[in-house]
């Protein structure tokens, strides 16, 4: 069913996924552990990228090699998508990044949003919605609905560590040509729409809110 959905099994992205569950790691262990998975979840997902060859001169001579020509752009899902991003950044420093701040409302799961840039995807190839917990798939699709008002054509993938089946399953409903990317797909959501047995917050836990 969820022919889109890749979920990584490298053993060092299942060893680190472990110390971020536990609840007595702290915030700043979190925050480092998140951005190293992350690094790890972009390599699977950028396999695809085009390359072109390169010639380039090393000390003792030619060498043909390679370069990336697709141009990317990040959409961290405001807060927790925050500390994903900034380490993407740091394995794709010329990527493009626009933040979009969606809540859930508490009582009806449904996604509000309250903070949007004006992006502009001309000359993009690819877009990463980044999300380190995919619940209820709410915040996601309203991502992907305004990215796909400003492009029909870039390729998106959502990249993100642990989702419910249920939001898999709503967001693949609802934009079926989206490859998603994670560490972990989990139990269910419980009657708060919390990821069991998930993490907690990962925003609250991100930067020691909770």
């Amino acid at each position: 069913m969820f022919d889109q959905t890749h979920v990584s099994q490298h053993p060092l992205v299942l060893h680190k996924l472990t110390l971020l569950r536990s609840r007595v790691t702290e915030p700043k262990k979190f925050r480092q552990l998140l951005r190293e998975v992350s690094r790890l979840l972009l390599y699977e997902a950028t396999r695809d990228l085009e390359m072109a060859p390169l010639d380039v001169q090393t000390p003792l001579g030619d060498c043909l090699s390679y370069e990336v020509i697709e141009q990317v752009a990040l959409v961290p899902i405001l807060r927790a998508g925050l500390g994903m991003s900034e380490a993407i950044l740091d394995i794709i420093p010329t990527a493009n990044v626009w933040h979009v701040g969606v809540y859930r409302n508490e009582k009806t799961l449904e996604p509000i949003l309250y903070y949007q840039n004006q992006i502009s995807l001309d000359g993009v190839d690819l877009v990463f919605v980044i999300d380190p917990m995919l619940a209820t798939g709410g915040s996601a699709i309203a991502a992907i609905d305004i990215i796909r008002q400003k492009s029909t054509t870039c390729r998106i993938k959502f990249l993100g560590l642990i989702a419910a089946p249920e939001g898999l399953f709503a967001l693949t409903q609802a934009h079926p040509d989206v490859a998603i990317h994670l560490a972990a797909i989990d139990s269910h959501l419980d009657e708060d729409g919390y990821i069991v047995p998930g993490l907690g917050d990962a925003g609250d836990r991100e930067f020691a809110t909770e």
